[in-house]
């Protein structure tokens, strides 16, 4: 392909795009195949010769999309929002065209450059502590990573290399092994089971916070754990806090865990992958009152902020941390600017080395919308979700099971987890919309989250029609 087939080709996959989105309610929010569909749909080898592009184009109906579950659609209601929008995807474009793997600043300065100041704006948007901003003499900053859960990993490594440094140092015949095998670390049993990840693979002991009756955890019943681990001879290290939990959007007391955190020296991490977006807006950031005592940030710009996939900011207060845990540097990774002090090098940030111009869709998406647009958006999500919880409460056979603070609403028929199994199989299957459940308190609950960019308030009365109505069939069915 030339750079002449290449306009050309370009311009009609922008239509495609653009007619896919402009009509993507059409389409069945879940696709009907099963597993191994996609491979008796093409050989079982690469071509040995060029297949004409026109081919490979006409595939894509073929092949693809009767396999793809359409998360930008209105009728999208599971898991979380991934964000989606024009401006960002012809930054990806150009990125993908520029084509650099950005792990120090000569690699490419631009893009090391200018995600170290779109992470300062977004944290400004959020009004973040300046400690967690790069600007110009600051000790921590921004880094993108690929998703919550890389972050949730990276900061818990670092966590453990300073405590490994630290007590290697007061104690210096302390061996790495018996160490490690008195750390542990915490979060809620409402955490997402990445943090348990996390965990696993950092080879420490993770323990789980009971939650109270809102499924939040508080200072007392983290206090607790930690005073019965260190009588058993533990070493408490790290805290991971959720502001937005997986489950029902719950919101941990970082204000009563923060202080605890500090005053035992331990790391605490903040994971509001899903509702950090919505801290951009005055009547939301609230509910990041207590980051201060945080030692890392992280939420992701491309579930709720319109950036594609994939982009996870994550704020350190001080990078030299986080660099601590995992610098490596090779000659050939080396340059004239390391060591100034002026530049960063992101390599020492994360777990890969290679890194892509992610902050390009930042960029594009911050200026197209401005804050006013951004903050627009949210709010349009979260009065969707109150206009649902509104049409749920005014159904007697309902109930609502958490509180609405943001997009997601967590309701039930009354009556058994049973119920509520059959309720979802049968809303899924008509494949109208699509939704996943979750447990809270022991009790089978379906999830409605506020995902697509294009959501009006006619898809979620249509939503709700088509619950109801599926309701009625299986309660009648019973009575029967």
């Amino acid at each position: 392909m030339d750079t002449a087939e290449f306009r050309r080709r370009g311009k009609e996959m922008v239509d495609y795009i653009a007619d896919y989105l402009e009509n993507i309610e059409g389409r069945q929010v879940y696709p009907d195949v099963v597993p191994g569909y996609l491979r008796n749909l093409i050989p079982d080898a690469a071509p040995e010769h060029p297949e004409a592009y026109e081919e490979i184009v006409k595939d894509i109906e073929r092949v693809i999309m009767p396999g793809v579950t359409h998360w930008q659609s209105p009728y999208f209601y599971a898991y979380f929002p991934t964000g989606s929008s024009f401006p960002a995807m012809l930054a990806d474009m150009l990125s993908g065209a520029i084509g650099c793997i950005g792990f120090s600043w000569a690699a490419s300065p631009a893009c090391t450059e200018l995600e170290t100041v779109m992470l300062d704006w977004l944290g400004k948007m959020l009004n973040l502590p300046k400690e967690f901003l790069a600007g110009t003499e600051g000790q921590g900053g921004g880094v993108i990573q690929s998703t919550a859960s890389e972050a949730t990993l990276v900061a818990l490594l670092a966590a453990r290399a300073k405590i490994l440094k630290r007590l290697q140092a007061e104690n210096p015949g302390l061996a790495e092994p018996e160490i490690l095998s008195k750390l542990v670390a915490y979060s809620s049993d409402q955490a997402h089971c990445s943090v348990e990840r996390a965990g696993l693979i950092g080879g420490v002991k993770m323990k789980k916070i009971p939650s109270d009756t809102k499924f939040s955890v508080g200072g007392e019943a983290l206090r607790k754990v930690i005073e019965e681990d260190k009588a058993a001879g533990l070493i408490p290290f790290y805290c991971c806090a959720t502001l937005g939990t997986t489950p029902s959007c719950a919101f941990d007391n970082i204000m009563e865990i923060g202080p605890i955190c500090n005053s035992e020296n331990m790391w605490m991490h903040i994971d509001a992958a899903y509702a950090g977006s919505s801290f951009i807006c005055p009547e939301f950031r609230h509910l990041l009152n207590g980051v201060e005592f945080a030692d890392s940030f992280n939420f992701n710009p491309h579930k709720w902020l319109l950036i594609n996939f994939d982009c996870s900011a994550m704020w350190v207060k001080k990078r030299s941390e986080i660099i601590g845990a995992f610098k490596m540097d090779p000659l050939y990774l080396q340059h004239d600017h390391q060591e100034s002090g002026l530049v960063t090098d992101y390599r020492h940030w994360q777990i890969p080395l290679g890194r892509r111009f992610r902050s390009l869709k930042m960029w594009f998406v911050f200026r197209t919308y401005g804050l006013k647009g951004l903050q627009e958006y949210i709010r349009k999500h979260v009065s969707l979700a109150h206009e649902f919880e509104s049409l749920v409460r005014q159904d007697k056979r309902f109930e609502i099971c958490g509180d609405v603070v943001l997009g997601l609403v967590c309701f039930r028929l009354k009556g058994s987890n049973a119920l509520n199994e059959k309720l979802l199989k049968a809303i899924n299957n008509g494949r109208k919309i699509h939704m996943v459940p979750c447990y809270l308190a022991d009790s089978f609950v379906l999830r409605f989250a506020v995902c697509g960019r294009t959501t009006e308030s006619k898809h979620i009365q249509l939503a709700w029609e088509n619950i109801t109505e599926i309701a009625t069939e299986i309660l009648q069915e019973l009575q029967q």
